[in-house]
């Protein structure tokens, strides 16, 4: 009995890691169908980001599909920055670790900004370059 009473802490761990792993699952495959309308999409545990055109919605990824969605166009935007640990760095040569991985848009209207957060450090510092080239590709257009 005494073996028996030893392993159910470990028979708890397994069901409450298996439970874990189908709720992650149900995030993943409810991105994926939300992910279909989009050019150009990213999916973590932090934030879903997708990009159609000049406008790009975020949100929450929850396992019923994402939450808390923002949509914002590139043509509001002035800079894109790269935000670790709330210092904003080079794109070019990011740091190797950081606790707090963001992209931060900056609106130029309202003066304010918004933070999409990311998990890790080279995948942030990706879509902020490509975001950046097409904001210059933007503005380039809107000059001309």
């Amino acid at each position: 009995m005494e073996r028996g009473l030893l392993w159910l802490p470990l028979l708890a761990a397994f069901f409450w890691l298996a439970w874990q792993g189908s709720k992650e699952y149900q995030k993943v495959e409810a991105y994926r169908t939300w992910a279909e309308q989009f050019e150009r999409a990213k999916y973590d545990i932090y934030a879903v980001l997708g990009q159609k055109g000049h406008n790009i919605t975020w949100g929450k990824p929850t396992p019923k599909g994402p939450i808390k969605l923002e949509t914002f166009s590139l043509l509001d935007i002035q800079e894109i920055r790269l935000l670790i640990d709330g210092n904003p760095v080079e794109i070019e040569t990011p740091p190797e670790k950081g606790r707090t991985i963001e992209l931060e848009f900056l609106f130029t209207k309202p003066a304010n900004s918004v933070h999409v957060p990311f998990t890790e450090i080279p995948l942030a510092a990706q879509w902020g370059k490509y975001l950046q080239n097409t904001l210059l590709n933007l503005h380039s257009e809107q000059n001309q």
